[in-house]
């Protein structure tokens, strides 16, 4: 049996679908992985095999466009998988397509959060919703197909838009995390540390975070806020550098850059928070934050609301506030005994929820189910 997964960023297979990827190898599966440009270092000396596509993450062209589709489609038809995993939007809008004209017989669809194609209200983005109504109603529409969620409001919002029929959706919430690698080591004894890390855009709320580093700086709150990410050129809604700069030097941040030790970090602060607005999926980086035991501040917003649970794990504050950032971060600070309790139950629902053996179980669920209808 041939497993095809198809992405528009091949370095994502490493860090989310990997431990599939090689589950599915146990299994007997014959794994291949198609993304653009090369092979990722991580997969070379791995039993899975790469292809490389022609798949541009921000291309508009639509002759472009349809070219991706009609390589997709060739692609379906060398390889021939009996099951195609299509993970993030252009890959399961064109691939979801591709699938149907080269007749693969079963087809996983990941939406991993809609991103500012739905969370956006700009009147071009309304036009381009309804451009792509009829790519989304044909991409969902193979008759053996499953479309995962990782947050109930993504699943809600494709339902009643009325591109997915009510039998295809299957929750897993995230993409999973090892335990291992996120040790629940004890917070340090120091001056309390506040984590961001993602990609530095504007909706994942980095002026939000600087803000509130702003604020609690008025406030004479002592605290240091830890900006982990670089900018995404490519992203019309990335911060500039000169803008960072500024806010290092202001004292507002600490500038981390790009870094792989996510876990690492998190251990050696006391909260970790993504004020984000963006249209996410369940961000891993929340997962990884319960799984180091560290309370989470985030946003009361799709996908971010479902990686914690409210009170408990963590605090729920509006999108685009960064007085209420502030408040929420100076009483963790104030109270270090509830901030350690949120971090204990954190690390609790990580070891329920988000292991990623139950991950790795629910997908490999999936794939059996439609394998024995066709």
């Amino acid at each position: 049996m041939k497993l095809l997964f198809v992405l528009n960023e091949p370095s994502y297979f490493l860090s989310h679908r990997l431990e599939i990827g090689l589950a599915a190898i146990d299994k007997g599966w014959d794994v291949h992985v198609a993304g653009p440009g090369e092979c990722p270092e991580g997969l070379k000396g791995t039993e899975i095999q790469f292809h490389s596509i022609t798949l541009s993450r921000k291309g508009k062209n639509p002759f472009s466009e349809l070219g991706t589709v009609y390589s997709l489609y060739g692609l379906f038809k060398a390889i021939k998988p009996d099951l195609v995993h299509l993970i993030t939007i252009k890959p399961y809008l064109y691939g979801g397509i591709a699938a149907r004209l080269a007749g693969v017989p079963s087809v996983v669809s990941a939406v991993a959060g809609l991103g500012i194609l739905f969370s956006s209200s700009d009147i071009k983005y309304k036009w381009l919703r309804a451009i792509l109504y009829p790519l989304f109603k044909m991409a969902f529409g193979h008759k053996n197909q499953r479309v995962i969620f990782q947050n109930k409001g993504d699943r809600n919002l494709l339902l009643n838009w009325g591109v997915l029929s009510k039998e295809k959706p299957v929750m897993i919430r995230g993409s999973g995390v090892d335990l291992e690698l996120c040790p629940y080591l004890e917070e340090p004894d120091a001056i309390p540390i506040v984590a961001f890390a993602a990609r530095l855009l504007i909706d994942k709320g980095v002026e939000v975070f600087a803000e509130a580093s702003r604020i609690l700086k008025s406030r004479n709150v002592e605290v240091r806020f830890w900006l982990i990410g670089e900018p995404d050129s490519g992203n019309a809604n990335t911060v500039i550098e000169a803008r960072l700069e500024q806010w290092e030097i202001d004292g507002l941040v600490e500038l981390w850059g790009y870094r792989t030790d996510i876990s690492n970090l998190f251990s050696q602060a006391n909260i970790v928070t993504l004020p984000s607005f963006y249209g996410e999926g369940l961000p891993k980086v929340l997962i990884e934050a319960a799984a180091c035991g560290r309370a989470v501040i985030t946003t009361d917003h799709p996908g971010c609301r479902d990686a914690i649970e409210e009170g408990e794990t963590g605090i729920l504050i509006p999108i685009k506030d960064p007085l209420a950032l502030a408040d929420a971060i100076e009483f963790l600070v104030d109270n270090p005994d509830t901030r350690k309790a949120m971090g204990a139950a954190g690390r609790k629902l990580a070891e329920h929820e988000y292991a990623i053996r139950h991950i790795v179980a629910a997908h490999m669920k999936i794939y059996g189910d439609l394998i024995k209808k066709y």
